[in-house]
């Protein structure tokens, strides 16, 4: 059950950093109501884990930078004893095959029919070297996975054998650029305009949907969306054909994203940062840390699910930062200095867990994470697991990969 903290409705134990961000987003705009997932945690400008429902309106700043960040989760027609005794060969090729970080560390080219799509039309109103640039770039960056906490993982359901894989990004560098783009347009300034330091906690970012600049964004970012899930069915056609496997179910949405929604019988915005919709009978995936289970759910036909504006829970959610982990980067030297969890304590963590692990730093470890039991347990009026999943596989960016795309 929820607890309401001025007027925001929160799941699980308050974060006071988060409830803040959320009682402020509560108070701009044509708000109809704003949520906390379980998860929550800070985020810029609207939590993560956080829920904010609007009157004809969208937030770019609620949206987030990473615009169509998810998850896509297959079952296989495989089973355990077909990999077990092949995982860190088959982790080898993923980290081979795959792109992770920054750029395309191999020279393949990849092709869509997104990129004939009307609404790159949207970019060249603003201007056509803001529309060759960006289609570069998408192009460039279609089915890398980038850094931060994006993924591609091979998970077992013990309670039936069958192997799973799901991966975790979003729209990359171009969602990123769109983000700042349109942030800047609201404010004011030009599209490709370096934006000021911003800070964390200045009220969001709001659009009219019925002006130009709204549509404009809207077409944009569901572009972005578009984009974010052609990224994920092509990393997930590459893992298969390593596995040599094909998929008997698959389960795949967007977690920072904004949704027209009919609630109570009228048309809202539903933005969500980090919180994955969970209307009844909708799947879902939710990722634990490397080291604990992830799950398929379903969202519950339930009074409190209709009261959560049919969100969920999008992972375990933070309890630590990133620098507050790994300690702060020098990208001079390449070094980290003062993080509180050491590559040993992490190493011991995995090996112990059972997982094969390729990539990622103590910025990621399990220690930085809520046991997802925990949040889940906050939401059992609303959605109902149906797999439950161990991972065996972890792949993520190097330790210390730049990406300024990552979340």
């Amino acid at each position: 059950m929820y607890q309401v903290i001025d007027n925001v409705r929160v799941w699980g134990e308050p974060l006071e950093s988060a409830v803040s961000q959320a009682i402020t987003c509560s108070k701009h705009g044509n708000v109809v109501q704003t949520l906390l997932m379980a998860d929550h945690h800070k985020g810029y400008s609207q939590p993560v884990g956080g829920v904010v429902v609007y009157d004809g309106q969208v937030s770019p700043s609620g949206v987030g930078y990473d615009i169509a960040c998810g998850n896509k989760a297959v079952r296989t027609n495989l089973k355990y004893e077909d990999v077990q005794h092949n995982i860190s060969g088959i982790m080898d090729e993923i980290v081979k095959n795959i792109s992770f970080g920054l750029g395309r560390n191999n020279n393949e080219r990849v092709d869509h029919e997104l990129f004939d799509d009307p609404d790159w039309d949207v970019y060249k109103q603003i201007g056509i070297h803001e529309h060759d640039t960006l289609k570069a770039l998408a192009r460039k960056q279609l089915g890398t996975v980038g850094s931060g906490n994006h993924f591609v993982d091979i998970f077992v359901e013990e309670k039936t054998g069958d192997i799973w894989v799901a991966n975790h990004f979003g729209s990359r560098g171009f969602g990123h650029k769109t983000a700042s783009g349109f942030l800047n347009l609201a404010s004011g300034r030009k599209f490709s305009d370096k934006a000021p330091g911003e800070s964390m906690d200045q009220p969001p970012t709001l659009i009219d949907l019925n002006n130009e600049l709204g549509d404009m964004y809207f077409r944009a970012m569901t572009l972005a969306g578009r984009y974010a899930y052609a990224g994920r069915d092509y990393v997930m056609t590459q893992v298969l054909n390593i596995l040599g496997a094909v998929s008997t179910f698959e389960v795949h949405n967007h977690h920072n994203f904004a949704w027209k929604e009919v609630h109570n019988g009228r048309e809202y915005i539903v933005v969500r940062k980090g919180a994955t919709p969970s209307a009844p009978g909708q799947l879902g995936f939710i990722g634990g840390s490397m080291a604990d289970i992830s799950v398929i759910v379903k969202g519950k036909d339930s009074q409190e699910n209709k009261d959560a504006y049919y969100s969920t829970v999008h992972g375990a959610g933070r309890i630590m930062s990133r620098t507050e982990a790994a300690g702060k980067m020098n990208w001079k030297t390449r070094r980290r200095r003062g993080g509180k969890i050491t590559p040993q304590q992490m190493k011991e963590a995995i090996e112990a867990y059972g997982v094969e692990l390729r990539g990622a730093g103590t910025d990621e470890s399990p220690f930085v994470y809520k046991k997802l039991r925990t949040v889940l347990n906050a939401h059992s009026e609303t959605i109902e697991i149906l797999h439950e999943l161990r991972p065996i596989g972890v792949c993520m960016a190097g330790a210390n990969e730049f990406d300024p795309y990552k979340d």
